[in-house]
């Protein structure tokens, strides 16, 4: 396995990624301002200032990293080197980015945070996702850490260990695409990549002050030769900062595959030009349990604070209980049981079964020895009744917005449970995967932080495929509550 490459770069730059915009850094490039190998050798400097405290990153490549942005410079030079396929010219040209470690990136293992899989060989192609970051200019300087198979909403494997939250070290930055919101979030990165099969980007960029976006299931396509991981819940995307920068890198991702049966078309509206005209809808429903979700007390006066800020842009929001009639943990936990069972099934009594994650194997273990077809069929039947609720549901609203966590950041002690008004609950992120298992569109926005200092979001869900809906009441909530701390660590 790669380890953090470690040399001695140029001069540190007067830059913080978390304060110039996606757009704004690779026009710098396109206009020669600053070069790619600038910005990637300052991404290189950051990760060697910080992952030691933080550990989001598992894996670098500092060399490759550089080589590709000194042939994305000679491109902007007027050079055409035939070994290079760089956009010099893409949205994203010269982009330092992080790649979570359950996606493929061509050079570094895809190791899923597992001791099934570390030790394996590097991925020989990029997964379709990188492959069109990369085609856009953005240039991968590593791999970042996640829980084991993504499975838990704290980013902690006993192979890597636990990535910290910088708002506080002691704390959990969410998961499952924790190391890649803590690299957004303590500057080493200005974007990464992320997924999302029950929360695991909305969760960590809550967790990590972030603005983050779970697209509609097949808008970022997964493809490739492998069936997806968790096929039926998990949509890929972005992590960076602010929504801009999420819509930014999200549009050169989108559209079909042909080899990802679940792919959308492309959107019909460029994404970047609506949020020129950020606006929230007329009618909102708030629902802050959802029927079913008790909630920390803090965080719901931060989510409350935020509506009353939608309401001054000019929505009459609506108070809503229940949206479903009882939490379907139990449907998602069966879905998702039977997705790792398919990825670990080889594994099981070999003597790498022993490394893995206790909880995981017992989960394993029961959709071997329990799982029936009879039962999993029933779970998408589950889907299906969410997702007829939600349509009634919208008929009243354009937008549903809830609380993005039951409970601020937890520590990482607890590993993976939460505090919801200082009692240990072991489920303090209901809020998200219901939203999976429908395939809304779904976004978080920090709205403020906890006296501790941890940020809390607020999540904004959308009817089927109206992605655009979601990102610009997003945007617009997001300039209006003007969150603008950067976190210490």
């Amino acid at each position: 396995m790669q380890r953090p490459h470690r040399a001695c770069y140029a001069k540190e730059m007067d830059l913080d990624f978390r304060r110039v915009p996606l757009t704004e850094l690779a026009d710098r490039v396109r206009r020669r301002q600053v070069s790619a190998r600038d910005l990637v050798s300052h991404a290189l400097a950051q990760v060697e200032a910080r992952n030691a405290t933080v550990n989001a990153f598992v894996a670098v490549d500092g060399d490759r990293a550089l080589a590709a942005a000194a042939a994305l410079d000679e491109q902007l030079a007027g050079h055409e080197p035939e070994t290079t396929g760089l956009a010099a010219h893409g949205a994203l040209a010269g982009i330092p980015i992080a790649v979570k470690d359950l996606e493929d990136a061509e050079g570094f293992v895809t190791s899923r945070g597992s001791a099934a899989f570390a030790g394996g060989p590097p991925a020989t192609a990029d997964s379709p996702l990188v492959a069109r970051l990369r085609a856009a200019g953005a240039i991968v300087i590593g791999k970042t850490n996640t829980p084991e198979l993504g499975w838990m909403a704290d980013t902690s494997n006993p192979t890597f260990g636990r990535t910290a939250n910088p708002w506080n070290l002691a704390h959990s930055p969410g998961g499952s695409s924790g190391g890649t919101a803590a690299a957004v979030a303590s500057g080493m990165v200005p974007m990464g990549t992320g997924s999302d099969g029950g929360g695991s980007i909305r969760i960590p960029s809550s967790c990590c002050g972030l603005s983050g976006l779970k697209p509609s299931l097949g808008r970022v396509p997964s493809g490739g030769p492998q069936a997806p991981d968790w096929q039926n819940l998990s949509t890929k995307g972005v992590l960076a900062r602010r929504m801009a920068d999420v819509v930014a890198a999200l549009e050169v991702v989108v559209g079909p595959e042909p080899t990802d049966l679940r792919s959308l078309p492309l959107p019909e509206a460029s994404w970047s030009a609506a949020l020129h005209d950020p606006a929230v809808p007329a009618v909102v429903v708030w629902a802050p349990t959802l029927g079913y979700a008790p909630v920390d007390a803090e965080v719901r006066a931060r989510c409350e604070q935020a509506l009353a800020i939608l309401e001054s842009l000019g929505a009459e929001v609506v108070e809503v209980e229940p949206v479903f009639e009882e939490d379907p943990v139990g449907e998602w936990l069966t879905l998702t049981m039977a997705y790792n069972l398919r990825t670990l099934a080889p594994f099981r009594g070999s003597d790498v079964w022993e490394r893995i994650d206790p909880l995981l194997k017992v989960q394993v273990d029961w959709a071997a020895e329990e799982l029936t077809a009879l039962r999993l069929v029933q779970a998408e039947d589950a889907c299906h009744r969410l997702n007829v609720r939600l349509v009634e549901l919208f008929r009243r609203a354009r937008l549903l917005v809830t609380p993005t966590c039951a409970g601020p950041p937890p520590p990482g002690e607890l590993r993976g449970q939460g505090l919801i008004n200082g009692a240990v609950d072991a489920n303090w992120v209901r809020f998200t995967y219901p939203f999976n298992m429908t395939r809304s569109p779904a976004a978080s926005v920090c709205v403020g932080l906890t006296e501790a200092g941890l940020p809390v979001g607020l999540q904004l869900v959308g009817p089927q495929h109206a992605d655009l809906v979601v990102m610009r009441a997003a945007a617009a909530l997001e300039a209006a509550v003007g969150f603008d701390q950067l976190a210490p660590g």
